[in-house]
């Protein structure tokens, strides 16, 4: 027996009840929490990159020391900017739905800049864009706990 009438006949003694989601995956398990610890690295190494001496040209150790540090710096700037964005875009698109839009007008246009931030951190180094981020992923924190009815707090590193 070929298999697509093995498993017809399968489905035709045992059928399955049918089963529908509106989401990839069970409810609660998006967060923007993440993006926010992304961001806050992204803060923290563009302050740091800002923060950095530039060595005496003349000493190769200190030199060469700084442009390690510097690339180090940079790196993890990239891959948290990269994070945050890759939450956010997964929190737009599979958490928030047409209701949603509703009561947030604004929603796509603040996911849209959101993301944009993401990319314009890890394109510069600069300080506003770093915070413009925060700022926008705080707006993303709350219209996700209103739309669960809750009050959570905003959380960031000192």
């Amino acid at each position: 027996m070929e298999l697509k009438k093995l498993t017809a006949k399968v489905k035709s003694l045992v059928p399955a009840e049918e089963v529908s989601a509106h989401c990839d995956g069970p409810c609660g398990v998006y967060d923007p929490a993440s993006a926010r610890i992304a961001a806050e690295a992204v803060l923290s190494m563009t302050k740091k990159i800002l923060a950095l001496e530039l060595p005496d040209p003349n000493n190769k150790e200190a030199v060469i020391a700084y442009h390690n540090t510097l690339s180090r710096y940079i790196q993890i700037k990239e891959e948290q900017a990269h994070i945050a964005k890759t939450e956010l875009l997964v929190l737009w698109t599979d958490y928030f739905k047409p209701q949603h839009l509703e009561q947030f007008p604004d929603l796509h246009d603040t996911f849209w800049k959101a993301a944009k931030l993401c990319s314009a951190v890890k394109v510069g180094v600069s300080l506003d864009d770093a915070n413009a981020l925060m700022d926008a992923i705080k707006k993303i924190h709350e219209m996700f706990w209103a739309t669960k009815n809750r009050d959570v707090a905003w959380y960031t590193a000192s």
